[in-house]
This record gives C-alpha cells, sequence and structure tokens, in this order.
C-alpha cells in the first residue's frame, strides 16, 4: 500500500510538471525554444573561449569546460525543480494546502515535479553536445563512450541534485515567496568551485577544499570521463583517482546528502505547520 501510494505521488507529479513546462505554449514554438535557448547559452561559451584562449576547438582544454558547462545545467534545473514546486503550488496555484491533506508522499511528489525540468534539460545537453561535436570538432564518439559509467553516474547525479532540491524546498516552506530563483541562486554560487569550466587547481589554495567538498564536483568529473575519457583525466584535479574511486565517493557524500536533506525538510515542514506557512501567500 505504501509502495503505490509513493509510486502514485511520484508519478502525478511527473505528469503535472510536464503539463505546467510545455503546456504554455503550442508543441512546435516549445521545440522552437528548447533548441534555440541551449544552443544560444552554447554560443556564448564558443565565443568566450575563443576571443579569451585564441585556441581551437579540438583541444582538451575545451571539451573540459564545454562539457563541464553542459552538464552544469542539470544543477540549476533539477533544484529548481523541485523547491520551486513550493512556490508555484502555494503562491501561484494555491493547492499546496489541499496537497498536504491529500495520501501523497510529499518528498517524491517535490521529486516527480522536478522531472519535467530533467526532461527538458536533458534534451537541452543532447543538443549542445552534438552541437560542440558536429560543428565544433569536439573530440567525442559514441563507440569510446563508457555508457555503464555515464548511466550511474548520471542516475547518481540525478538523486544527488533532486536531494539538494529537497534540502532548499524545505528552506523554501519558511520563507516568502522571493526565493523562487534560490535554485539558480544555489547554483550560480558553487559554479566556480565545482570544476565545471576550469580544473580545481585555477582556484587560491584555500578556496579548493569548498570545490572537494561538494558532490557535484565529483559528479562532472565523471561524466567527462564517461564522455571523454582520457581527455578528462589529462587534467590535474583527479588524475590520480580512478574512476570507481570517484563513483564511491559520489555515492557516500549523496548517502550523507539525503539524510541531511530529509532531516533539514522534515524539521522545516514541521515549523510551517506550526506557524502556519503551509497556506501561506505573500501577495507581492
Amino acid at each position: 500500500m505504501l509502495r503505490s501510494s509513493a509510486l502514485r505521488s511520484f508519478r502525478m507529479a511527473a505528469w503535472l510538471g510536464w503539463q505546467i513546462e510545455s503546456n504554455w505554449t503550442d508543441p512546435f514554438l516549445f521545440a522552437i525554444y528548447s533548441i534555440i535557448k541551449p544552443l544560444a547559452a552554447a554560443g556564448i561559451l564558443v565565443i568566450m573561449y575563443r576571443v579569451v584562449s585564441q585556441q581551437a576547438f579540438d583541444t582538451p582544454m575545451f571539451a573540459y569546460l564545454y562539457l563541464g558547462n553542459a552538464f552544469y545545467q542539470y544543477v540549476s534545473a533539477v533544484t529548481t525543480g523541485v523547491s520551486w514546486a513550493v512556490i508555484d503550488d502555494r503562491e501561484h496555484y494555491r493547492t499546496l494546502k489541499y496537497i498536504y491533506v491529500a495520501p501523497l508522499n510529499i518528498p517524491l511528489y517535490l521529486f516527480g515535479r522536478g522531472i519535467a525540468r530533467f526532461l527538458t534539460t536533458t534534451f537541452a545537453v543532447l543538443i549542445i553536445i552534438a552541437f560542440g561535436v558536429w560543428l565544433l570538432k569536439m573530440p567525442l564518439s559514441l563507440a569510446s563512450i563508457d555508457w555503464p559509467l555515464f548511466l550511474v553516474s548520471l542516475l547518481l547525479g540525478t538523486i544527488m541534485l533532486a536531494l539538494v532540491g529537497l534540502l532548499l524546498a524545505g528552506v523554501t516552506l519558511l520563507t516568502a515567496r522571493h526565493s523562487y530563483y534560490i535554485g539558480d541562486a544555489v547554483a550560480g554560487a558553487l559554479f566556480l568551485f565545482t570544476g565545471a569550466i576550469f580544473p580545481l587547481e585555477v582556484l587560491p589554495a584555500y578556496l579548493r577544499p569548498i570545490g572537494y567538498a561538494l558532490p557535484i564536483t565529483y559528479w562532472l568529473e565523471l561524466m567527462r570521463r564517461a564522455l571523454v575519457g582520457q581527455v578528462a583525466q589529462a587534467f590535474p584535479t583527479f588524475s590520480n583517482v580512478s574512476s570507481a574511486q570517484l563513483l564511491g565517493w559520489l555515492a557516500l557524500m549523496t548517502l550523507a546528502l539525503g539524510v541531511v536533506s530529509w532531516a533539514v525538510f522534515r524539521w522545516c515542514e514541521r515549523v510551517a505547520r506550526e506557524q502556519g506557512l503551509i497556506d501561506y501567500t505573500s501577495n507581492y
């Protein structure tokens, strides 16, 4: 019974999230928007790299920053998708109080709401990578991809990001609607510390421990290794660490994050119930 209720909560939330994300326009315009947006973002990065480095696009450095930037889009999308559902249901649709009295698993409902952002971001990442391989001659081929490592890392990373989103959703329960950018704010704040566009060695020595403490750093490294293998391992950050070790560290950090996120969300949820914030609307 509990399993069927949890599955129903997740499945219906995923369906609802997709309807909200995609039904704002007709399918043709949505497809055009989904293609143009990631290409524009990739184009800005390509121009910056060309102007600053004056190097070709087939170098290891370009593959490093291009793939890191592409996969980092998941960070903002998944964390915001999960945490934004609180604001959306409480402030916009004003249905959060009804959701709480319904027989739903709230964390799984929030995870389901984040699925739509994950799917649209996956489409964007595929377009960006295809653009890099086809037009920019990035050294990537389907035959060289480590598919088991790629799929396991993507699944584990998605769970990790969803747990970050759950933690932020708990904080959002206690704040007014101006926190609707909290996922984007956190993603932006961590961007420079995760090795997304340059190795951690570029940072001052006193800032590098921040990067090593973030599970996103290990996830991005694993995604690069799965796609471009030796190109990613040529950089010094984790050159002496195997992919299996990185995967183990990411799994342990995700487990620890899950315990912290669950505890924080339940505490924030209890406080929100006691202070009457479940049906709170800030109206500005």
